[in-house]
């Protein structure tokens, strides 16, 4: 196991009823900028749940923050904070909201030039305003940790960045707020949070036990969960351990001391750029063709997952292996989410571009950093 530093500041309030004590975790004499998305928390009561818990505070709103938060949206929020004197955000939403709200807290804050620095040139997120976050959708894990992604649709770029500074002071996650949501949201969702446990299991033994096992216990609560939040949305039980699987999928436990992949994200953030497919359905697409080009350089990985998650034991090697995808991709299938590049119309044009913006990048991915524009080509090819 390699050498870590692991810290996480962010309070965590679980179970039915909680987003009543959003008011109480904020400090006193705070104006509020209070962020949302398209208008799902005014149809299941989450809003009223909210601006209830504030009412003493002065609060104002900033809706429309898009899935893939725009970078040219969230700028207007940023000119909002500036101009009304923010000094806290409350992010209510999933991933997408809280991304964004990460990102205003520290563009807000940034005295370095154009903020999309912080995005395409790593400049340090010196300081940032304090936020808090009300989940409504499971998924990223974006409540209990410091990354964040936005998308430039000038450019078509979709970028992503991390800071201790932007984690949330708390996160307040209600499973009730799963009851309202609909199939493709709880299936994006399910395999969102499958694939951030594989980018930081999937890659190569460092004699790490602890945090395979942990990561084991998340794929398969997600397997053994997921499916029935699908089919009974108000079963409390599964959606509580639905929503405490996304988030402990990615708030650094699992990832500290080992090796880390991400290629499946850094290549599927590119099919959202060019055609707007949800974060979690290009992660079903690459993920199966990651596995397969780099089978060797997973091998005693992909064989433990067969073994301890799928139950693969009999065959050769490389049967152990075929069969270890086949079942990862069922899977994804099983929940409704499509893993093939045609099932969304993309053809091997877009392939083309890809391999071109990661080549004039210069840089390469993987827990090895060897997937390059060659490799790249060779995983998007095997989805077609």
């Amino acid at each position: 196991m390699y050498n870590f530093e692991y810290q996480n500041p962010v309070k965590i309030i679980f179970g039915k009823g909680e987003i009543s004590k959003v008011g109480a975790n904020i400090p006193k004499g705070s104006k509020i900028l209070l962020t949302y998305g398209g208008g799902s928390i005014f149809k299941n009561g989450v809003y009223d749940q909210v601006k209830a818990s504030i009412k003493d505070f002065e609060v104002i709103e900033f809706g429309g923050i898009e899935p893939n938060p725009h970078y040219e949206t969230l700028m207007k929020a940023v000119d909002m904070v500036k101009k009304e004197n923010i000094t806290f955000l409350l992010s209510v939403g999933g991933g997408s909201v809280i991304d964004g709200t990460k990102f205003i807290a520290a563009a807000a804050c940034f005295k370095h030039g154009d903020p999309w620095n912080i995005l395409a040139k790593r400049a340090p997120v010196d300081d940032a305003i304090l936020h808090g976050a009300v989940l409504t959708l499971p998924a990223t894990g974006s409540e209990m940790n410091s990354g964040a992604v936005v998308t430039r649709i000038e450019t078509k770029e979709k970028l992503s960045f991390m800071s201790p500074k932007v984690m949330p002071l708390f996160s307040i996650l209600d499973p009730e707020v799963i009851f309202s949501l609909p199939e493709k949201q709880v299936a994006n969702g399910i395999v969102d949070a499958f694939v951030h446990v594989i980018e930081q299991y999937l890659t190569f033994p460092v004699d790490s036990p602890i945090q395979d096992r942990f990561a084991e216990s998340i794929l398969k609560t997600l397997i053994e969960e997921g499916p029935k939040v699908l089919a009974n949305r108000t079963d409390y039980n599964a959606a509580a351990n639905f929503m405490w699987s996304a988030t402990m999928a990615l708030n650094g436990l699992i990832g500290a001391g080992v090796p880390q992949d991400w290629a499946t994200h850094m290549i599927g953030h590119e099919l959202t750029a060019y055609h707007g497919i949800d974060h979690a359905r290009t992660l079903a697409i690459v993920l199966p063709g990651v596995m397969h080009i780099k089978r060797e350089q997973k091998k005693d990985k992909i064989l433990q997952l067969g073994e301890r998650v799928w139950g693969v034991l009999d065959g050769t090697d490389d049967e152990r292996i075929n069969e270890t995808i086949l079942k990862t991709t069922k899977f994804f299938e099983s929940v409704g989410i499509p893993t093939k590049l045609p099932d969304y119309s993309v053809t091997s044009e877009t392939i083309d571009t890809i391999c071109t913006r990661f080549k004039n990048r210069g840089y390469k991915v993987g827990e090895k950093a060897n997937i390059g524009p060659n490799e790249i080509r060779l995983i998007l090819e095997d989805r077609l």
